[in-house]
Formats: C-alpha cells, structure tokens, sequence
C-alpha cells in the first residue's frame, strides 16, 4: 500500500516525521481543542494558541493576522515574540509581502531562509536586528470554506529540513481556530466601523455647533457674541452664560465645544434644577459602594465622564450651597472625592455655566457663594433675549419652519408677510424656543405650505391686535425707532458713546443728549 500523497495540503511528510508528530502534533491539537471547549469568550484564545505553538514547535516569534474585508487591509490580531509597536507595525495589503500572498492566493508558503526571499517584508521590524539567514518562515491560510480570512506565521530556527511537517501541523491548527477568527474578524470590522462613523458624527456635530451656522442670528448684538465665542472657543477658561430662559444656552456651550480643541471629547450636560437636592453631590461626584443606603454599586460622576471633555452645568444658580462647596473646589483645583470615597480624583475638564438668574442678588440673599461666582465669571457671556433682536426672528423662523418641514415631510414654502408682521411686533417672553415651538405648531396646522398669521397662537394675534388699537404719532415712531437703533448700536460697541455717535453718523454731543433722553445707562451696559 503507498503512502497518501498528502497530509493535507499535497505535502508529503517524511516518515521520520511520525514519532515527532504522535508526541508533538497530537499533543498541540489536544491543546488546542480544550482551549475551544474551555475558553469564554472563545475570540480570547488566539493568544493561547500562539502560546501552544510556540511551547510545543519551540519558534521565535509568531502572529495570527485577520483580513479586514471592507478595507482589504491584512493586520495583526494576536503575536508570540513581537513588541507592541512591532505588532502595529504588522499591516499588509492583499498579494503584499508573504503573508499577503497567502491570504491572497489560499496557499501556504515555507521560507527555509528569509534572507533569500526578496518578497519578505520584515515590516514589523522584529527581524532587523536578527541574523535572517538563520531563520525559517512558514505562513498557512486560515479558511472559512474557500474564504481565507487570515493566516498563521511562524519564526523558526533554520535547520536544513524540509519545513513539511510545520505547514501540515499549523493548516490542522488554523482549521481548528477557523470559525474563532470569524469571530474575531467581524468583531474588529464592527469596531473600525462604529469608529468611523464616531469620527463621522464629531465631525458632523463640529461643523452644525459651530458659530452661527447653528447659533442663528446676524444683528449686531449676534456677531458680537460671536467673535466673543470665538476669542474664548479655543481656550480651556470657564465660560458663565447669563440670559433670560430659552435664548439658547445649551446651544451657544455646545458651539464653544465643538470649536475647541476638546471637540472629540465627551460633552456632558446637567441642569442643576432638574435633579433633586439629595442627588445632585452623587450625579456630579460619584459614590463608592456602600457609601450610602441605596448605593448597591459604585458610580461614576459626570465631572468623571466627561474627562478631557466639557461639563454643561445649567442653571447653575440653582446647586445646593452643600454642593457649591465642593464644586468650587473642583473649578480651582480640578480634583475631588467621589462619595464614600478617599482617594483624591484628578480631572482634566472644561467648565462652562449658565443660569437666568441675578447671581449678585442671590449672592446678597446668602443662597450663593460670592467666591464661586467670582471662579465661575472668568468670561461671562451674555445671550440677550429675542426682543432685543428682533432682525432675527424672521432668520429663526425660516431656520425653524425647513426643520419642521423635513421632520414631518411636509413641504413649506414661505411665512407670509400678515404672519411677519404679528412676529415683530411681539415681546417673545419665552424667546427663541417659545419662537420655535410657534413655528411648529403652524407647520402642523399649515394645509398651503405658508405660514399665515392665523396658524399663529392665539395670544400672538392679540398682542398685536392690542397694538393695532393704540394708534401712535409719527414722533412717536420715530422716537421708538431711535431708541432702538441707539441702544443696539452701544450693545454693539460695548458702550463705547463716541464709536456709536460715528457710526450712526451723529455727533457725541447729540448721542449723548439721545442717551439722557431715553435713559440709555451706557456705563453700566444697561440699554
């Protein structure tokens, strides 16, 4: 009776081989097949296996490469004998180098000396050092039925034999581990997918949080806030907004944000209103198990989770004088306890703040720490309310209505000028998200595609029918006109009377009179 042709791959092993293969082989694949068994999660052997080879075939060095079908880029998942950065180094394309040409091709190469073979990449570097001509390679596919998914490579000390026996043994190995690198290669490509779409997402939030594409508005008093956001975006100073509810605080934090440097880090936001008094320490510092009735587990902070990132901390006028203590400690020396805790926790975060409430008085009233307010005002900004520009609520209002009409897939056309009219001629209490929520109710009432003054909500309608009653003298008119040009254009020079008066092209002494006149306090920014 002949010998079979092959082991497994058309290999003829030598029958010196037999005893070698009855002590080694059996014993490795042993190995092997009680890692499959034992292991859990079972992609955490491959680093099991290469130990196995490399106590059982005595090699150098060796890896387990996987192919990564949506970018047909080969790397390696697992190493024997390479350092972390050789390990990196480790990526191919396919028909690149050996280990490209396997997974390329579906056949196992045996290199008795790497020095002879011109195709040998060496482009982890491990080798560089080594002498190459004492040195053997043998790499095998790993296949999922004709599918190579990735390969098995192995260093060996060169010793004049046919390297038969090693391809045989390791194509039994790769068979056995073949449905593990399945597991492992959908998992890798899982992950660089979920990566690329984070960097898509942060580069999407970026360009939409940035400047006045988000932030809309182009009054004077608008472009004013934003070279202020400018100046202070790519700083790591702690920013106070001040402004009225619903001017969009939350808004302009996210667009300093996303401006910074700390744009693809977390950005963490907490309202200090909306948690509980007894829960508020716990939700910004974290509690160690046990440190409490209740506290089953340990908990992370939100000053923890956003490290290297930015906390949002609104309505900040409401945080417990218990809580401002130990906040301000945080502003000044970036660390903290968690609750229960000892160990001190360094943080490296950005802080910005904002509250709709007059922090003086409160400071006055004994509810607020005059320390903290002065930690906090590094660089106040403030939103003024929609009433104060009212340039741009027809721009808000356009922005808000193709919102809306992509939301609900309901086609818009135009705000009508009766619509408008109604518009401007109200105080906005609520500012841009009471503005907003108008708007959409007139999307959802709109049957035309226009937004009429009758889709309007009711108390709009009567505001400005108040008005229409109160018939006013042209002096009037053009003395409210005036007012208002005036006091937007010292918001705009920060009430600087002689750059208004130029620009407006009066004279100072006529600004000045002006200012008197409508009681304009321009020293105190009050206009």
């Amino acid at each position: 009776m002949h010998e079979p042709e092959s082991c497994l791959l058309h290999l003829s092993p030598c029958k010196r081989y037999r005893c070698q293969w009855e002590r080694e082989g059996l014993g490795l694949l042993f190995e092997i097949s009680k890692l499959l068994l034992d292991s859990d999660p079972v992609e955490k052997i491959l680093k099991p296996v290469l130990d196995r080879i490399a106590a059982y075939l005595g090699i150098i060095r060796g890896m387990i490469t996987i192919l990564n079908r949506e970018r047909g880029e080969i790397a390696i998942a697992e190493a024997w004998g390479l350092e972390g950065s050789q390990k990196v180094k480790g990526r191919y394309a396919l028909g690149e180098g050996i280990t490209g040409r396997v997974i390329e091709t579906g056949s196992p190469v045996a290199i008795p000396r790497i020095a002879d073979e011109p195709r040998f990449l060496n482009r982890t570097g491990a080798r560089k050092h080594a002498d190459t001509k004492d040195i053997s390679f043998v790499c095998v596919p790993i296949r999922i039925g004709r599918e190579v998914i990735g390969t098995i490579g192995i260093d060996l000390f060169y010793t004049g034999e046919a390297l038969d026996y090693e391809v045989c043994l390791l194509t039994i190995v790769a068979a056995s581990i073949s449905q593990v690198v399945r597991l492992h290669q959908g998992k890798c490509e899982e992950m660089e997918y979920l990566k690329a779409e984070n960097s898509r997402l942060h580069a999407e939030l970026r360009l939409r949080f940035t400047g006045p594409r988000y932030v809309i508005g182009n009054s004077k008093i608008m472009r004013l806030l934003y070279q202020q956001m400018d100046q202070v975006s790519g700083t790591n100073a702690t920013v106070l907004l001040l402004g009225e509810s619903g001017v969009g605080k939350e808004q302009i934090a996210q667009a300093i944000h996303y401006a910074s440097p700390r744009a693809d880090k977390p950005f963490i936001t907490l309202n200090c209103a909306a948690i509980p008094e007894s829960l508020i320490e716990s939700t910004l510092f974290g509690h160690e198990k046990g440190a409490f009735t209740g506290a089953i587990s340990q908990r992370i902070g939100y000053f923890e989770q956003a490290e290297e990132g930015t906390i949002f901390l609104d309505e900040i006028g409401e945080m417990p004088l218990a809580v401002q203590s130990k906040f301000l400690r945080v502003l000044q020396e970036r660390e903290f306890e968690r609750i229960g805790g000892r160990e001190p926790i360094k943080v490296n975060i950005r802080i910005i703040a904002a509250t709709n409430r007059d922090l003086t008085r409160l400071i006055r009233e004994g509810t607020f720490r005059e320390d903290l307010y002065y930690r906090l005002s590094v660089f106040p900004l403030v939103i003024p309310p929609l009433r104060e520009r009212k340039t741009d609520i027809l721009l808000l209002a356009d922005h808000f209505m193709e919102k809306f009409s992509a939301e609900y897939t309901k086609p818009m056309h135009r705000i009508t000028p009766s619509a408008i009219n109604v518009m401007t001629a109200y105080s906005w209490p609520g500012n841009v998200r009471e503005l907003e929520n108008c708007i959409e109710r007139a999307v959802i009432l709109s049957t035309d595609g226009f937004i009429h003054s009758y889709h309007l909500p009711p108390n709009l309608q009567q505001e400005q029918s108040s008005l229409s009653s109160k018939r006013q003298t042209l002096k009037e008119v053009v003395e409210s006109v005036e007012r208002e040009l005036i006091a937007a254009e010292l918001r705009w020079t920060r009430g600087n009377v002689s750059r208004a008066a130029k620009n407006l092209g009066i004279s100072e002494r006529v600004m000045g009179l002006r200012v008197v006149k409508y009681g304009l306090k321009h020293r105190n920014h009050e206009y």
